[in-house]
């Protein structure tokens, strides 16, 4: 998946949230394995944590249907 495919056309003007710092990030700043993102809204990357573990427990949960 492409970060066009997010809705995404040019990563520096998405926001990234930094797990090391917990900071909110205006473009892709720090290295990549201490960033999640991309996303369309300073809100929607300072909710990173929340979003991932949403999304993470969708992911377990069609995996448990599938299997």
């Amino acid at each position: 998946m492409s970060k066009r495919d997010w809705g995404v056309e040019d990563p520096a003007e998405t926001y990234w949230y930094n797990t090391r710092t917990g900071e909110v990030e205006e473009g892709p700043q720090s290295l990549s394995v201490d960033r999640v993102g991309p996303f369309a809204t300073r809100e929607e990357a300072a909710n990173a944590t929340e979003i991932v573990a949403e999304r993470a427990r969708k992911w377990a949960e069609e995996d448990a249907r599938d299997e």
